[in-house]
């Protein structure tokens, strides 16, 4: 299973961006998936999840009303919609995959990962 994020670029704040990554290797319906981020010096945090079956969404309060997670299991995709974007925002961002997931928080539940995409936000 490999798991490929793109989508990341240079943008002002209050601009909006959206990410998108690509899962091959298997059905995207056997996954729950999240986006995690991770800033200069800070560990990576919890973004977004949704579960397998596309049931449950959950956001963190920092990314709530502001981010939308997606899913096209027709594709093997999944979009990150990032509105309102904050200088805070910034930070690399990386897709994983837990198989038959429920959308975790937790960055262990998780056995595959994407790279990472950048997302720079100038005030």
């Amino acid at each position: 299973v490999q798991l490929q994020a793109s989508g990341g670029g240079l943008v002002q704040a209050g601009a909006s961006l959206k990410l998108t990554c690509v899962v091959s290797g298997r059905t995207l319906r056997s996954f729950g998936m999240a986006w995690f981020r991770q800033s200069p010096g800070k560990e990576r945090e919890f973004v977004t999840a949704v579960s397998w079956s596309g049931d449950h969404t959950y956001y963190s309060d920092s990314v709530k009303g502001r981010f939308t997670f997606s899913r096209n299991d027709d594709k093997n995709t999944v979009d990150l919609q990032m509105n309102s974007l904050k200088p805070e925002d910034t930070a690399v961002y990386y897709c994983a995959a837990e198989l038959y997931g429920s959308g975790r928080v937790r960055e262990g539940s998780y056995g595959y990962w994407g790279e990472g995409t950048l997302v720079t936000v100038s005030s």
